[in-house]
């Protein structure tokens, strides 16, 4: 089950996400549905198109199913999704 204690180690894949601060500034305010990631991008599904956002850089807010937001830091969560699985974070 995804907690926000656990997210980082979660798929990322489903989950809807909004870019809350960015090095592009353009990015900041892109909201949507995650549908895929890379090491380096999260791919988002916004009313606009699909949006390719790179993680370092980037924070996020995930909403997970228990509907809690959680920001993230994309330089954390910038590895392979397989790999993220093997994190193992004290805090952040």
């Amino acid at each position: 089950m995804i907690s926000a204690k656990n997210l980082i180690r979660h798929e990322l894949i489903g989950l809807k996400v909004e870019v809350v601060d960015s090095t592009n500034k353009f990015h900041i305010g892109i909201k949507g549905l995650v549908v895929d990631e890379t090491k380096n991008l999260l791919i988002i599904e916004t009313e606009k198109g699909i949006k390719k956002i790179q993680k370092k850089g980037t924070t996020f807010v995930f909403e997970i199913p228990n509907g809690k937001k959680v920001k993230v830091n994309g330089t954390i969560i910038a590895k392979r999704p397989e790999d993220r699985i093997k994190l193992k974070v004290k805090k952040w």
